[in-house]
């Protein structure tokens, strides 16, 4: 029986501030391991010198660098480094080093000595700003109902997959995707462990706020229809309340007379705009799953690898 080889896919944008420390830090880990493993550093269209950089570590025989045509967003990196994978079992982490490397030999461990299919990592004394923590938080409340698997932290990437969960990840071929919730789909065991959490090493977050709000409905959109069924019941409800508000002014103005009527007409306007904005609320979360269906059905590529540089010499 041959051993157990490791992959580790890592997501590269604009990091160049970032991968010489990252590299100095993860190789001696993966060499500590004693077990066959390669690195698969994606290049998602960065701006800055990092592929560069990542190409001179291609010189190590277990590292390859996966190029992609532009940027695609980390998941979809994540998804085209699947794609190129050898290992049996599959770890991501990011490039900024808030993951620490070091975590990784306890993380296979566990995987190996419980045979789990995910091996997630829950962040200890979190470095993060409060507006990245917020948003961290909502996401694991809605992952948490929508997948029914109680993990207590879905935002961090140092996790780590079964060969067989990732191949099935990368046959769904899904535009938008949310990694650790879908492999939760083809998982029989997962389990969490603590990892440390560190400060960002250099350069700046390409997570802003914005990312992570769409993010969130990524997760909300990709595994449930709760949006509109939210949608619905709502309007069942505003429709029974409107009809009861308008007995009420009914009544009123049989016995209070026709000026009372007249002095509550802007309350009126007042909730019909309320109405009228739920209304083009509903609508525009409609369009989104509207829009998300155009894409699948278009059946573009999550992602375009331009080239990859590594040990089977540079090819396209």
């Amino acid at each position: 029986m041959s051993e157990m080889r490791i992959s580790v896919v890592i997501p590269v944008y604009n990091e160049e501030a970032n991968i010489q420390a990252l590299m100095g830090r993860l190789l001696p880990v993966m060499e500590s391991l004693a077990k066959p493993f390669e690195i698969i550093l994606v290049d998602d269209g960065s701006r800055d010198r990092s592929l560069d950089l990542l190409k001179e570590f291609t010189s190590h025989p277990s590292v390859r660098v996966v190029e992609l045509t532009r940027n695609y967003g980390q998941h979809a990196a994540i998804m085209a480094g699947f794609s190129v994978v050898r290992g049996d079992i599959v770890l991501t982490m990011d490039a900024d080093l808030q993951n620490p490397p070091e975590e990784i030999p306890n993380m296979i461990r566990v995987m190996e000595e419980g045979e789990y299919d995910v091996v997630g990592t829950i962040r200890k004394s979190r470095k993060d700003s409060f507006l990245r923590i917020l948003p961290s938080k909502m996401i694991n409340v809605v992952a948490r109902k929508i997948t029914g698997v109680s993990m207590r932290d879905w935002g961090c990437m140092l996790r780590a997959y079964r060969r067989p969960v990732v191949e099935r990840m990368l046959a769904c071929h899904e535009q938008a995707t949310f990694i650790p919730a879908l492999a939760t789909v083809f998982a029989k065991r997962v389990t969490e462990i603590e990892v440390e959490h560190e400060e960002r090493f250099g350069g700046k977050s390409n997570y802003p706020l914005r990312k992570l709000i769409n993010l969130q409905f990524d997760l909300v959109a990709s595994f449930s229809d709760f949006p509109i069924k939210l949608i619905m019941y709502g309007g069942i409800l505003m429709s029974l309340l409107g009809v009861c508000f308008g007995a009420f002014l009914a009544i009123a103005r049989l016995v209070y007379g026709v000026r009372w009527a007249a002095e509550g007409i802007f309350t009126l306007f007042a909730i019909l705009f309320v109405f009228v904005g739920l209304q083009f609320f509903a609508l525009g979360v409609i369009g989104e799953y509207i829009g998300r269906i155009f894409r699948e059905v278009r059946k573009r590529p999550e992602f375009v690898i331009e080239r990859i540089y590594g040990r089977d010499g540079d090819r396209p």
